[in-house]
Formats: C-alpha cells, sequence, structure tokens
C-alpha cells in the first residue's frame, strides 16, 4: 500500500495531466465544457476517478451529460498515455470519469435557501400589522411580589459551606 500522501500527490498531478489534455490536445468538441473538478486514486496507485462537469455554452442551454462523458470514454486512452508520459509511475492508473454532482447539489440548495428567505420576508411582512388576538401579555400577573417568603439569612449559611451555629 502507498502512502496516502503519494496517492494524493499522484491525484493532483493526474487532474492536471487530464485538464491540461482536455483544454489544449484533444479536438473533441464535445469536451469544449468539460472541467475536471477532482480526482482520487486508490491506495495502490492503480485506478483513478476523475470528477467533471459540463457546462453549457450559452447560460440557457442544458448541458451535454451524455455527449460529454461519450468524449470522455472515447478519449480514455489518450489520455491515460498522457498520463504516464507525465507522471513517471511504474504503472499507470487506469481512468474512471464520473459526474461531479456537487455543483448540481449545490444550486439546489441555494434555490431552496432563496425560497425559504422569501417566505420569512412574506411572514415578517403578515407579522407588521398584526395584534394578538387576546391581551399583549397573557402571562402577566398584576399584585403579586416575585419573591416573598424566599429570604435567605446570613446566619444559616456563611455561603463558604460551613453552617454557623449560633
Amino acid at each position: 500500500m502507498a502512502d496516502p500522501a503519494r496517492a494524493k500527490r499522484l491525484a493532483k498531478r493526474i487532474s492536471t495531466i487530464v485538464a491540461s489534455a482536455i483544454e489544449y490536445e484533444i479536438k473533441d468538441p464535445r469536451l469544449a465544457g468539460v472541467t475536471i473538478t477532482d480526482a482520487k486514486v486508490t491506495g495502490d496507485l492503480h485506478d483513478a476517478t476523475l470528477y467533471y462537469t459540463v457546462l453549457g455554452r450559452n447560460l440557457d442551454e442544458e448541458p451535454d451529460y451524455v455527449g460529454a462523458a461519450a468524449a470522455l470514454e472515447r478519449a480514455k486512452g489518450v489520455l491515460r498515455t498522457k498520463v504516464g508520459a507525465g507522471t513517471g509511475v511504474r504503472y499507470t492508473p487506469t481512468l474512471t470519469f464520473e459526474r461531479d454532482t456537487v455543483p448540481d447539489a449545490a444550486h439546489r440548495m441555494e434555490e431552496l435557501l432563496a425560497r425559504a428567505r422569501a417566505a420569512d420576508a412574506d411572514l415578517a411582512r403578515v407579522r407588521e400589522g398584526a395584534k394578538p388576538a387576546g391581551e399583549a401579555d397573557p402571562y402577566r400577573v398584576t399584585g403579586v411580589e416575585g419573591n416573598e417568603g424566599a429570604q435567605h439569612t446570613d446566619s444559616e449559611d456563611t455561603g463558604d459551606g460551613d453552617r454557623t451555629d449560633d
């Protein structure tokens, strides 16, 4: 088993090599919006998993996840060759590509938070002019002293735990 720090360094190097190759060397138009977000290498350094996201060409356009996955699968051999030449390890890891769903989950959470903020703002607007149904303070008790009968004398307790006997 390899050193975990070495596996992290190798994963970082692999992601850099693959991202550079996708951007500058592989001419498949389906890879135009592909970004490598993370890489993980197994402890034995034989398998590497690369996580990617796909950006749409326009803001209104849905990204082509199927086309990007097919293009990455087709370019896997070329990319593995480049990783082998760029890392210099004895055994070039096999490459597996998985779509990174973290940005989608983050976008969904942002939508939910925006919806919750809007609901809070609506509730605040409704509360502004609202009046209580009964009295303003229904728990208010008038005419009763708060601490009657609960007086404490110094002769009974000195405060340090020792009782004095008079």
